[in-house]
C-alpha cells in the first residue's frame, strides 16, 4: 500500500477573498459560501457546482482579468484538482496566474500560491520536473513576501517536500518537512489540522525508510489531532488511519491494522454516498 501524502493549496484556508473587494451580490456571495461549507465538510462534488456558479458571477461583477476572479479560478480549479479532474483545473491555474502576474507585483504572494497550486497540479500528474521549478519559485517569493517563519511557507516546503519524497530523494525531502512542521506547531498551535497533514508525511518518509519507532508517534499524534479538529469521518481521518494500518501490519500487529482499515473503509463508504 501507498503512503498517503498531503498537499495543501496555498493559502491553507483555501479561500482567499480581498479585503478589498469591490461590493459583490448576494447571490455571488450565497454561492461563494455555499461553496466553502461544503468543501470544509468534505463534500467536494457539491461544492463544485457552487463554485462554478461563483466564478461566472465574479466574472461579471468584477470583470475576467481581476484579481478577485483569479481568486474564483483558484478555487474551482483546487476543487476540480482535489477531485482528480485534472484537465479541466490546469487552464483554471493558469488563467489565474497570469490575471496575478498581470495585475499584481511579480513576488506578491498572491502570485506565489497561484505558483504553488499548479506546481501542486503537477505533482499530482507525476509532472515532477515542471512541478519543480514551479514550487521553488513559489518558495522564494513567500520567503521573502512573508518571511520565513510564515505558515504558508511551512505549505510550500511541504509541498515541495512531498515531490521529493515521491521521487525517492528522502535526504532532501526530509529536512523540508522538518521545517515546515516546526514552523507550523510555532505559528499555528500543536493542535492544528495543518500540523496533523505535516505529521502524517513526515511519518510517511520514516516508514518509507523503515523508521518504524519514529514513525508511529507522528501518525498516532496526527491522527488524534484530525478526529479532534475534522471529526471522525472526514477524509483525512480514513488517510491517517490507513496509514497507521499499513505501519501497524509491517510491525506485526495484524488486528489493530484491521481494525483501523476497517474503520477507514467504512469512512470512504460514507464519504462516497455523500458524493456520488
Amino acid at each position: 500500500m501507498s503512503i498517503g501524502r498531503l498537499i495543501l493549496p496555498l493559502v491553507a484556508a483555501l479561500w482567499l477573498w480581498p479585503a478589498a473587494a469591490q461590493a459583490q451580490s448576494a447571490a455571488l456571495m450565497e454561492a461563494f459560501n455555499q461553496a466553502t461549507a461544503l468543501y470544509d465538510q468534505g463534500r467536494y462534488e457539491e461544492a463544485i457546482p457552487f463554485a462554478e456558479e461563483a466564478l461566472k458571477l465574479g466574472e461579471r461583477e468584477f470583470g475576467p482579468d481581476h484579481p478577485n476572479t483569479a481568486s474564483l479560478l483558484n478555487n474551482l480549479a483546487e476543487m476540480y484538482r482535489g477531485q482528480g479532474r485534472y484537465a479541466e483545473a490546469e487552464p483554471l491555474f493558469k488563467r489565474a496566474l497570469a490575471i496575478r502576474e498581470e495585475a499584481l507585483e511579480p513576488e506578491h504572494p498572491d502570485v506565489g500560491q497561484s505558483l504553488n497550486n499548479l506546481g501542486e497540479l503537477y505533482y499530482n500528474q507525476g509532472r515532477y520536473t515542471k512541478a519543480e521549478p514551479i514550487l521553488r519559485r513559489a518558495l522564494a517569493i513567500f520567503e521573502k513576501a512573508l518571511g520565513p517563519e510564515h505558515p504558508d511557507v511551512a505549505i510550500n516546503l511541504n509541498n515541495l517536500a512531498a515531490l521529493y519524497d515521491d521521487q525517492g530523494k528522502y535526504a532532501e525531502a526530509e529536512p523540508l518537512y522538518e521545517r515546515a512542521l516546526a514552523i507550523l506547531e510555532k505559528a499555528l498551535g500543536p493542535d492544528h489540522p495543518d500540523v496533523a497533514m505535516s505529521l502524517n508525511n513526515l511519518a510517511g518518509l520514516y516508514e518509507t525508510q523503515w523508521r518504524y519507532a519514529e514513525a508511529e508517534p507522528l501518525y498516532k499524534r496526527s491522527l488524534a489531532i484530525w478526529e479532534k479538529a475534522l471529526g471522525p469521518d472526514h477524509p483525512d481521518v480514513a488517510t491517517s488511519l490507513e496509514n497507521y494500518a499499513a505501519l501497524l501490519r509491517k510491525t506485526g500487529r495484524g488486528t489493530e491494522a484491521t481494525e483501523m482499515k476497517a474503520r477507514a473503509k467504512a469512512i470512504r463508504a460514507k464519504h462516497a454516498l455523500d458524493n456520488p
